[in-house]
């Protein structure tokens, strides 16, 4: 495993640090790499377990900066990685036609990789998957149920559930179509212009306006801007459908996932009052928790109740 330079982060506790580190993905290939930043619990305190957090759009692994290290404190081993093609990790090229690395199914396999073969994870994991990273939490715990000990998603429409064939082409999902259906052309449009197109989802969904100030938004923008950046994230669209013939013949070969689920939504979040009927579509044991004072960027706006429902969660009995 390659190991990028440490950054210590801001905290009040200098127990409990956050380090950037990346692994190398494939042997086969030692370019494509996986970035990921990983906080561990206290040294005197006994580890609970682990907690893999999953991104979304239009973010990175940069969204969980204010929840790891309260979550490190409270005694778990904390990683949030950069899904592939997106932030610091690799952005493949290759033919997707024969191959498709932004399906959910690969994403999570590639997730997988990294915690079990490159960080050397034993135990179960917690899974947390916000937006897309909600939909490569569910393909997880579809391919590797025996390695996951809670999974806890929400704030998207999960492909192949009712929700998403309903709402796939409403207006308050424009993107979904304007990104999937013709990739190169959306690139090309919004090439340039990341920072109106970005900021748009920050300013719509969201409650509380001050987590994006001006410096989040330009590492959003940063990021986004990077060569195949907007390519990678609009591929990761462009496979719902497949992602949707997946999901539903995972439920028809296995039945409904028994893995412990909470779908997690903001209080003021586009469907907060569908999540739980969503979820149970394919899960059989289902709870609901809701972050106040949240939109859709819920460790943003309000990482301290995402903490809490997070923990509140994974440590029930």
């Amino acid at each position: 495993m390659a190991t990028a330079n440490r950054t210590k982060s801001q905290s009040s506790s200098e127990s409990v640090k956050l380090f950037n580190r990346a692994a190398h993905l494939r042997v086969e290939d030692p370019e494509v790499r996986i970035y990921y930043v990983e906080a561990q619990p206290p040294p005197d305190q006994q580890k609970k377990g682990t907690i893999l957090l999953i991104h979304g759009f239009p973010e990175t692994s940069y969204q969980f900066r204010h929840v790891m290290i309260p979550l490190a404190q409270a005694g778990y081993h904390v990683i949030a990685p950069d899904k592939t093609g997106h932030g610091f990790s690799s952005k493949p090229i290759g033919n997707i036609h024969q191959q498709d690395p932004f399906t959910k199914k690969s994403l999570a396999a590639d997730l997988q990789d990294l915690v079990t073969k490159h960080i050397g994870v034993k135990d179960k994991i917690h899974l947390v998957g916000h937006d897309i990273g909600g939909m490569v939490a569910h393909a997880y715990v579809c391919q590797f149920p025996d390695s996951v000990a809670s999974i806890n998603w929400g704030e998207c429409p999960l492909p192949g559930s009712t929700i998403y064939e309903k709402e796939k082409h409403s207006r308050s999902l424009w993107h979904f179509d304007f990104q999937s259906h013709h990739p190169d052309l959306a690139v090309a449009l919004v090439q340039g212009k990341e920072r109106i197109y970005l900021k748009h989802f920050y300013d719509r969904l969201t409650q509380n306006q001050s987590a994006f100030t001006l410096d989040v938004v330009d590492f959003y923008v940063l990021q986004y801007s990077a060569p195949d950046a907007l390519r990678c994230a609009f591929l990761t669209y462009r496979a719902f459908e497949t992602d949707a013939e997946h999901n539903r013949k995972w439920r028809e070969e296995s039945g409904k996932v028994k893995v412990r689920c909470m779908t997690l939504s903001g209080g003021s979040s586009l469907f907060v009052d569908k999540a739980e009927d969503m979820a149970k579509e394919f899960y059989e044991n289902v709870t609901a928790g809701v972050v106040q004072d949240a939109g859709h960027y819920l460790a943003e706006e309000n990482p301290g109740g995402f903490v809490s429902e997070t923990l509140r969660f994974i440590e029930a009995s």
